[in-house]
């Protein structure tokens, strides 16, 4: 098909007819003319999951609110659900709200969810999110259909390679999930994680004693929470999370990333850039958040 193959020019001797892929020293196949010997790097097929579209009744069993304007919502379900860590599936809280939420957990198809978990941000004037505010609370029934998304958990590599995940607000649940998923199936023994959890400020930040004890259980497992303002602790980092990578990390060539985040952050398209800046070659997911 038109736009199936592409390389990554190691050393240039190709002539293609898409500056915009060339910029970047990619190039199409079909496209190009080679004008001299050359390297092309060729990238793996990416990995096509597929679970069958599912619609579960479920009940609220938890609510928490971890920050001032987060609602942690524990959700069993009534059958087994199977999806790949990092998927996200739409929850109706009724007939006029409805809304996709990201699931925290690992959900490997092995071992299908009877539980799963969400993280849903309270967005002004936003009609779910102030419904499930003010009306969802434990015994609250919900649907859940899914699983979608692509930007999933890729198991199958061809050597060790090292994996960014980065989460910024809510988006820690999918990278959540990757990370749980990856972990339960010993991923980490040959590709390291690395995850950095980006907040505006003290107030927003959750869950960084979770993810400090989930790092002390798995040496493989490096978590970096980061904070864009204010004063921070021993264990925090200051700045902007794009920042603090492109200090961490001088090159992302042969790593693996998976970025989560919402538009107020701009994460997913200013990570997008860092990793273009570090060389980063390999497999990318991605998952912005909408406003609603």
């Amino acid at each position: 098909p038109s736009g199936g193959f592409h390389g990554f020019v190691i050393d240039s001797g190709v002539e293609s007819g898409l500056p915009n892929l060339t910029g970047e020293h990619y190039v199409l196949a079909c496209q190009s003319v080679l004008t001299r010997n050359c390297s092309i790097e060729i990238p793996e097929a990416d990995e096509i999951v597929t679970h069958p579209a599912r619609i579960i009744k479920g009940t609220v069993v938890a609510v928490e609110a971890p920050t001032h304007d987060i609602r942690r919502l524990r959700v069993r379900l009534a059958k087994p659900f199977e999806f790949s860590p990092g998927q996200y599936a739409t929850l109706q809280f009724s007939p006029e709200h409805a809304r996709p939420y990201s699931m925290e957990t690992a959900g490997l198809p092995d071992d299908p969810e009877m539980e799963t978990e969400f993280h849903i941000r309270k967005v002004p004037g936003g009609r779910v999110t102030e419904y499930v505010f003010e009306h969802v609370r434990e015994g609250s029934s919900i649907k859940l259909s899914g699983p979608l998304g692509t930007a999933y958990l890729r198991q199958k590599h061809t050597g060790p390679m090292e994996t960014l995940c980065v989460g910024g607000g809510t988006g820690l649940a999918p990278v959540l999930s990757i990370v749980r998923g990856a972990l339960k199936l010993g991923m980490e023994t040959t590709n390291p994680i690395l995850l950095y959890f980006g907040v505006r400020s003290e107030q927003d930040l959750y869950d960084a004693e979770r993810l400090h004890k989930l790092a002390a259980d798995h040496p493989q497992l490096t978590v970096h929470t980061v904070i864009a303002t204010g004063p921070i602790n021993e264990s925090q980092r200051a700045g902007l999370v794009t920042d603090v990578i492109e200090k961490d990390i001088l090159s992302l060539a042969g790593w693996r990333a998976y970025l989560c985040g919402a538009p107020a952050m701009e994460t997913v398209e200013a990570l997008c850039t860092v990793t273009k800046k570090l060389e980063f070659t390999r497999t990318i997911g991605g998952t912005n958040f909408l406003r609603r």
